[in-house]
């Protein structure tokens, strides 16, 4: 009976252990970055991928890149008892953006997403439209002037497309990108999509101060992107450029890397550097690879 007894409380002494540990990392990863919003660009191969994490605990996911890579990338930013995403955005459906989300609306709970609805055969593209109507996802089809507000006045605005794309055929997917602003009061940060010169020269003709601090690079870092209109009318401190290592399109292009060097404007690469992440506390901000 006593050996019993002693057994009991032994189990009941290591319960208690795992759950005080269990509370100090659920407080630990709630409380130590009360300030700070963090901007993860992942590797995820030639494709993109970023990941927004507010102060509050809000958690922004666009594109999902070519495969099932960004199930690892998310699972190791997001404590493993969260597994709802706030908002998911798609910025246009071609397989190296959408293929990745299929999965991620299979296996979190997605409170909304943001897309254009643009009309493009893409097997993936469909399957992500079922998953969305077999889980009653609320969906909200892009058009500028639309803004999200999230705590410590953070604010991601909707710059582009400029009319619904909803059920249009379009001449250059590329070119219906949707292109998010994210604001935390003195730093900024441009995502572009796979947005080309077409579409660059419209958003410069369109807002008269797009200046931020960090410009993510259009399509990859292509030769017909990142624009030397856009880049004067953005002047960012940092670039950072989603592609994969030794892709076959050659991205990025050496004319784009020319373009940003003659510029002086610090450039960040996945391809070279893995995942790279940005804290800010909306005054300074800083960055680091992992």
């Amino acid at each position: 009976m006593e050996k019993r007894l002693k057994k009991i409380l032994t189990v009941l002494f290591l319960l208690l252990i795992i759950a005080l540990a269990l509370f100090a990392i659920v407080y630990i990863n709630e409380y130590k970055k009360i300030d700070e919003l963090k901007v993860v660009f992942f590797d995820v191969g030639q494709g993109d991928s970023i990941y927004i994490e507010t102060p509050g605990g809000s958690d922004i996911l666009i594109d999902g890149g070519p495969d099932n890579k960004i199930l690892d990338k998310l699972g190791r930013e997001m404590p493993f008892w969260d597994r709802s995403l706030d908002l998911v955005i798609l910025t246009h459906p071609h397989a190296d953006h959408v293929n990745g989300l299929v999965e991620v609306l299979t296996r979190y709970k997605v409170e909304e997403i943001l897309y254009t609805g643009v009309n493009y055969n893409n097997q993936a593209y469909y399957e992500l439209k079922e998953i969305i109507q077999e889980k009653n996802i609320k969906v909200t089809f892009a058009i500028a002037g639309q803004d999200y507000e999230f705590d410590n006045n953070i604010k991601l605005e909707i710059l582009y497309p400029f009319k619904s794309l909803q059920d249009v055929e379009v001449k250059e997917v590329n070119n219906s990108s949707i292109v998010t602003l994210l604001d935390y009061n003195e730093t900024e940060f441009l995502l572009t999509g796979d947005l080309e010169k077409e579409g660059e020269l419209e958003l410069i003709k369109k807002y008269q101060d797009l200046s931020t601090e960090v410009l993510k690079a259009g399509h990859h870092g292509s030769k017909s992107s990142s624009s030397l209109e856009l880049l004067r009318a953005v002047s960012p401190e940092y670039v950072v450029i989603q592609s994969g290592k030794d892709n076959s399109f050659n991205h990025p292009h050496e004319i784009t890397l020319n373009r940003l060097q003659n510029l002086e404007i610090d450039v960040l690469r996945n391809d070279s550097l893995g995942n790279i992440e940005f804290t800010t506390n909306g005054e300074a901000f800083k960055y680091m690879v992992k």
